[in-house]
């Protein structure tokens, strides 16, 4: 009798709230109307207004812990889906996730924030100490060097804290999060947040995963040329001559471009917090902002002249690009696809978009976990001190359902995105692939 009195809707009917004002979503079944928690969700509106009219247990159950659920029960609009069903790769994944639950895995999180925050402290402290009291162009390199390293450990650290609580509360998680990023590398937490959250639901979406969207600098695919609007960033990305040139020749200047790609880091930061969309904590996003554009341009200064102040830059920024480099690899030569994603293969799109680099684990510290980049993807929460210890766990998961998992060594990894890229130049360069008429692009490739 209480099943007869059931509200029922069918996933095509689900589908049709899909918009801004009207976003319904399912999880395990029941269908809630979350229109109005839009603004306020703390992953921010990307991640909904993409999964929107869909089913979207697993992608729920990766991101939320299990005291998040009785929250639901407010937005709950009394319809149920009348076609839910539960694929084995599901089931499996949801089994997963609850043993590692039961384990105490996503609470466990080992010594590592206190190690890598004492490591960024000692580093900090030696870069200031070997500018400001040497001399030696040697020395102020080296600085500039461990500066780069400190950078990277503090990008983990800031991460980490913002896929699961760190600190032992959710206010020093917050200032955890301020310090690694915005005060120690000038980059956003809140843009990285955007831009991280939209990434991991639209995993390899060449429109609507911003990690893919680096026009009209780089592209991994063919299909990028067709003039594709970004969903993300609300434009269109326009294939026109000065893209066609820039990607004909991007295999050469990926690594150049990784060197000075922090520089748009800082940019993409300003564009957020000085916009006119909603920003999470914006005021301390700014005052995070300006001290580390107080404390840097001062370590700067200390330098002699501007050569080795360029040098510095320079040197700093190339160690940094060690870790640029390696966000590509886990995804450039990966499998695309060009649409919203969908909540009911979870599974499926994190393997198919996500690359594993295989190393030894004393070099874990330097990978900041992320060589297990599907692991993490499918157990964002997970604390990256496990991710190689449910490894071959998701090895074998792959294996039954007859899915890609692929770990390649760091070479392999870096020859399969060159190749990747080449691909997509050798494409762009084909003349026959109509753009606007540029008579220096033709001088230049007339002999190709």
């Amino acid at each position: 009798m209480a099943d007869a009195k059931r509200k029922y809707i069918t996933s095509e009917e689900l589908r049709a709230h899909n918009k801004p004002g009207d976003l319904w979503i399912s999880i395990q079944g029941k269908v809630y109307d979350v229109s109005n928690w839009v603004k306020d969700h703390p992953g921010g509106d990307v991640p909904l207004l993409n999964l929107a009219g869909q089913d979207v247990t697993d992608a729920f159950i990766a991101y939320h812990p299990g005291s998040t659920w009785h929250y639901l029960d407010k937005f709950f609009n009394g319809y149920y889906l009348r076609d839910f069903a539960v694929t084995e790769l599901s089931n499996d994944y949801r089994r997963l996730v609850n043993e590692f639950n039961k384990m105490g895995m996503f609470d466990k999180k080992g010594h590592g924030t206190i190690c890598n925050f004492i490591c960024i402290a000692i580093m900090f402290a030696v870069c200031v100490f070997g500018v400001i009291w040497s001399d030696s162009l040697s020395v102020h390199l080296g600085c500039a060097m461990l500066l780069g390293l400190a950078w990277i450990l503090s990008a983990y650290l800031g991460h980490d804290s913002g896929h699961y609580v760190i600190m032992s509360s959710r206010g020093f998680n917050k200032l955890a999060q301020l310090i690694t990023g915005n005060c120690l590398t000038g980059i956003s937490i809140a843009w990285w947040k955007w831009t991280h959250n939209a990434h991991h639901i639209s995993c390899n979406s060449l429109d609507h995963d911003p990690d893919l969207q680096h026009f009209p600098v780089l592209a991994v695919s063919a299909k990028l040329f067709n003039n594709i609007t970004s969903h993300f960033y609300g434009r269109k990305l326009v294939f026109d001559p000065l893209a066609r040139f820039l990607i004909s020749y991007q295999h050469w200047t990926f690594y150049p471009v990784m060197i000075v790609a922090r520089i748009n880091l800082y940019l993409q930061t300003f564009l957020l917090l000085f916009s006119k969309r909603n920003v999470p904590d914006r005021a301390l996003n700014i005052m995070g902002i300006a001290v580390f554009w107080t404390w840097f341009p001062l370590l700067l200064s200390c330098l002699p002249n501007w050569t080795e102040r360029i040098l510095f830059l320079l040197a700093s920024f190339s160690v940094t690009s060690l870790q640029h480099v390696q966000f590509c690899l886990n995804h450039f030569s990966a499998n695309v696809y060009i649409g919203k994603p969908h909540g009911n293969d979870w599974f499926e799109k994190q393997t198919s978009g996500s690359i594993d680099i295989s190393c030894s684990s004393w070099m874990d510290w330097i990978f900041g976990g992320l060589q297990f980049q599907l692991e993490h993807h499918l157990f964002p929460r997970l604390p990256r001190c496990h991710l190689r210890k449910v490894a071959p766990i998701v090895r074998d998961v792959c294996k039954k359902h007859n899915l890609p998992y692929r770990s390649l060594s760091f070479w392999d990894a870096n020859v399969s995105t060159i190749s990747t890229l080449r691909t997509a130049a050798l494409q762009a360069r084909d003349l026959t692939n109509p753009t606007p008429k540029n008579l220096l692009w033709e001088a230049v490739n007339t002999h190709g």
